[in-house]
């Protein structure tokens, strides 16, 4: 499974880069505000870092606005997915700047007949947010298994990429049920190196060594 830092703080994405754990980005408005940066130089940034998708978003709401953003955007740098909300002016907007060759990542998916109609519009990423769907009681997981089966029924080449990711056991889950993508926070990234059973094995190896008085260099 592929994994794209959810983020627009670019020192954390360097970080997370030079250790190899970073196959793409994501990013938002929210996260744009939050960087407290310019959309486009941010993103340009971002883009040197990774050689992989970098999910930039649009905030028109309307198809011929929404085209004219995602082209905007995608002009920024070769490797920018722009980020359509899954309405039928997204859809719209989808289907054409596919057809001009960009990649399209359609957000905001809650249902599997979303990720199906996204697919038929010719998607490159399916967005599912499991996090939101959980908080509502709602099996996150499972809609990333459903919508699993159903591409794998029909052959289509749409990338499932897991979104609101909120925990370790999130990232297992979507793995689990074969998610092709798991978009997620740099601070849950590095949370899943640890293990207190690791952290305890270690102490006493090197209580050990301690007590054997040698030294390696």
């Amino acid at each position: 499974m592929k994994f794209f830092v959810d983020s627009a703080d670019v020192a954390q994405i360097r970080e997370l880069a030079e250790l190899g754990m970073v196959d793409g980005v994501t990013t938002n408005p929210s996260l744009i505000l939050k960087s407290g940066r310019d959309i486009r130089e941010v993103t340009a940034e971002i883009c040197a870092l990774t050689a992989g998708p970098v999910s930039a978003e649009v905030v028109a709401t309307e198809t011929a606005a929404m085209v004219a953003e995602g082209r905007r955007l995608a002009s920024i740098a070769p490797n920018i997915a722009i980020k359509l909300p899954l309405t039928w002016d997204g859809l719209r907007a989808c289907r054409v700047l596919t057809g001009e060759g960009r990649m399209v990542n359609v957000t905001l998916c809650f249902s599997a007949n979303q990720a199906l109609v996204a697919a038929k519009a010719g998607a490159t990423f399916i967005s599912p947010f499991i996090g939101r769907l959980d908080d509502i009681n709602h099996d996150g997981a499972g809609l990333i298994a459903d919508i699993r089966t159903i591409y794998d029924n029909y052959g289509f080449r749409t990338q499932i990429l897991a979104a609101s990711i909120r925990t370790v056991n999130h990232v297992t889950e979507v793995a689990r049920v074969g998610a092709d993508v798991a978009t997620v926070p740099p601070e849950i990234i590095r949370k899943l190196v640890h293990h207190p059973l690791t952290d305890a094995g270690l102490a006493t190896f090197l209580k050990d060594w301690a007590r054997t008085g040698q030294k390696i260099l």
